[in-house]
């Protein structure tokens, strides 16, 4: 496959039974082949797009000294600023070409996960940054369980199931900045090649060339989306619940050519977490005998706090 598949999510949010399942069909096989799709039809409108486009620049354009400010220590990045070159792909010592901001799910305080996540944190000199932060937090969550409902029914399970994990799920939203390139890097891209942990992962600002994807072939493509879409992969979790079924895929950003060196690059993934109790444990129907059982029992946090060890944001 040298190109990722498009998909409409508006095919499943119809009332057509046919068009419902093709669009089941068409990510189902996707994610079985390549675990890339480009998805339109989401829930992010273009004014909202904007705006978070235009505050994310605003906050990364501050003085270094008053994002250090944002710098939480003691949470692993899970919140707030995470600072040029701290994050590595797992298995390598360089730091990426990056900086980034995460927000975290905004649960009820009557929820039972509200005392395990960290609070959010509040940029003071940029307050409609959290206000339009959250909004798109939200919408691409939306997004999110619509995807994951699509999976289920492909998976042969209830359409819902992923619902319960979902809801109050460990889910991150990751302003990146990849700033311009001022030196030449000494085996540093602007992320290495990784698969991402959660279970799937929606990304914003892929319209231009840099993110590149592995095929089995272990070719490298250019995933580029067009302007109303988002690209959707699988991540580790759901490749493991799945025994390998649905593919989570090695993925890259690349520096640019060196006539662009001068040149940011945003872009916005949202990691869609579930909750920490959710069993990853390979489902039974993923499981036979050409296809045996590839991966230990394991729950999602448990998984996440070994990725986040591996990842250089949690100091064993």
């Amino acid at each position: 496959m040298q190109n990722i598949p498009s998909v409409d999510l508006r095919d499943f949010l119809s009332d057509d039974p046919k068009r419902k399942q093709k669009f089941v069909n068409e990510i189902g096989s996707a994610f079985e082949n390549i675990g890339f799709v480009a998805l339109k039809g989401h829930f992010l409108d273009d004014q909202l797009v904007d705006e978070l486009y235009g505050e994310i620049r605003k906050f990364f354009a501050l003085p270094v000294e008053t994002k250090h400010n944002y710098e939480i220590p003691g949470i692993g990045g899970q919140r707030g600023y995470v600072s040029f070159g701290k994050e590595h792909a797992k298995g390598r010592k360089e730091g990426d070409l990056k900086e980034f901001w995460h927000f975290g799910q905004y649960v009820d305080q009557d929820s039972k996960y509200a005392s395990e996540y960290p609070d959010n944190v509040e940029v003071k000199e940029l307050p409609r940054f959290n206000v339009v932060g959250k909004e798109a937090y939200q919408m691409l969550e939306k997004t999110g369980v619509y995807v994951l409902r699509a999976l289920a029914l492909h998976l042969g399970l209830d359409e819902f199931y992923f619902d319960q994990y979902a809801k109050d799920g460990n889910s991150i939203l990751r302003p990146i900045h990849y700033p311009p390139i001022t030196t030449e890097p000494e085996n540093a891209i602007r992320a290495a090649a990784h698969g991402d942990i959660n279970l799937i992962t929606l990304l914003m600002g892929a319209q231009g060339k840099g993110l590149q994807v592995q095929n089995h072939d272990g070719e490298w493509i250019d995933a580029i989306a067009e302007d109303d879409q988002l690209v959707i992969n699988v991540g580790d979790m759901l490749s493991r619940h799945t025994n390998n079924k649905l593919k989570s895929t090695i993925h890259q950003v690349v520096n640019p050519p060196r006539e662009l060196w001068g040149t940011s690059r945003f872009s916005i993934p949202f990691f869609m977490h579930p909750v920490s109790d959710m069993r990853l444990d390979c489902l039974e129907n993923c499981i036979d005998a050409e296809n045996p059982k590839k991966f230990e029992d394991i729950t999602a946090g448990d998984y996440l706090y070994e990725r986040l060890v591996d990842l250089g944001l949690i100091k064993k």
